[in-house]
């Protein structure tokens, strides 16, 4: 059975319901992609997610969550003193504010056991990890785990990195920088945003950001572009594709659906031009319901198996 293996921080999420109500889910950069990975890709496909919970009342609830909606769950250990994060969101115009609660999680020491981890990914016929993910580790392990990562890629894994930036998780603005110039190195598949990528790297356009990417060592990459243009360069050349910009009712998990989406239909043998209109067409199902998953059994029922 492959493998495709996600790797970071699932959450609780409260996103505000009404006055004084909150609805309770679960979510996370990571999960989210796994998550459509899981609804697109063939049923022969384990889908995991790689990760550390704590003894609280959440983290079981989560594993529960993740088990009957068809992820695996045999890649999660458990942290006797840490728990799970949690975070907030509420909505402006169909645009996200959050605020978060992840100083605690057990997810920080997902890479401690080198071994676990090691064996994990060379397992994994595709690995997903995130910029999120190297944020929350100490220096340390966020070589081990780029190491790792670019390991599988060596042996011919299909590696996908989103950088998702978030520059208050990060200890400095170089630190940032110089761990994601050092994961593209690791990335087969490399899926910036542009605005973010704009802002911390000074990308004139998309092609620029593309080629940024791929000067550090990313072998495809796709610049996401908020529901504008999304500019694809490989080893067959550039191409930009132009797209249907939708106003959100939720914006949240529009980029991780994109993730899944865009690797599953590359899975599929569709080239990457088509890849990307199957990862925006996903995409514009996310922003029209709140919170970052559509619930499995509409994806299910629309998925190529």
């Amino acid at each position: 059975m492959p493998l495709f293996l996600a790797i970071g921080e699932p959450m609780v999420e409260l996103s505000h319901d009404a006055g004084d109500l909150w609805r309770l889910g679960y979510a996370g950069d990571v999960l989210n992609t796994a998550w459509y990975a899981r609804a697109l890709l063939p049923q022969a496909w384990e889908v995991g997610v790689f990760t550390r919970l704590g003894p609280d009342p959440f983290s079981p609830r989560m594993t529960a969550f993740m088990a009957d909606n068809g992820l695996s769950t045999r890649f999660i250990s458990r942290d006797p003193a840490r728990s799970i994060g949690l975070y907030s969101i509420e909505l402006h115009e169909g645009e996200r504010s959050f605020a978060y609660w992840r100083g605690q999680s057990a997810a920080r020491g997902l890479a401690d056991d080198a071994q676990a981890l090691v064996a994990a990914i060379a397992a994994a016929d595709v690995v997903h990890f995130s910029g999120i993910t190297l944020a929350i580790l100490p220096p340390e392990a966020r070589l081990r785990l780029i190491d790792a990562v670019g390991g599988a890629r060596a042996r011919g894994a299909l590696t996908a990195f989103d950088p998702n930036i978030r520059p208050r998780l990060w200890e400095s603005a170089d630190a940032m920088r110089a761990a994601l110039a050092a994961a593209a190195g690791a990335a087969s598949v490399a899926l910036p945003s542009f605005d973010d990528e704009a802002a911390w790297f000074g990308d004139a356009d998309l092609a620029a950001c593309a080629a940024r990417w791929r000067a550090s060592g990313a072998g495809e990459v796709v610049v996401k572009n908020g529901g504008g243009p999304i500019h694809v360069s490989g080893k067959d050349g550039d191409a930009q594709i132009g797209v249907d910009r939708v106003a959100p009712l939720d914006s949240t998990g529009a980029g991780d659906a994109f993730n899944g989406g865009y690797i599953a239909a590359r899975l599929a043998g569709r080239p990457p031009e088509d890849a990307a209109r199957a990862g925006h067409a996903l995409s514009l199902q996310v922003i029209g319901q709140p919170g970052a998953l559509v619930p499995m059994d509409r994806l299910t029922s629309a998925a190529p198996h």
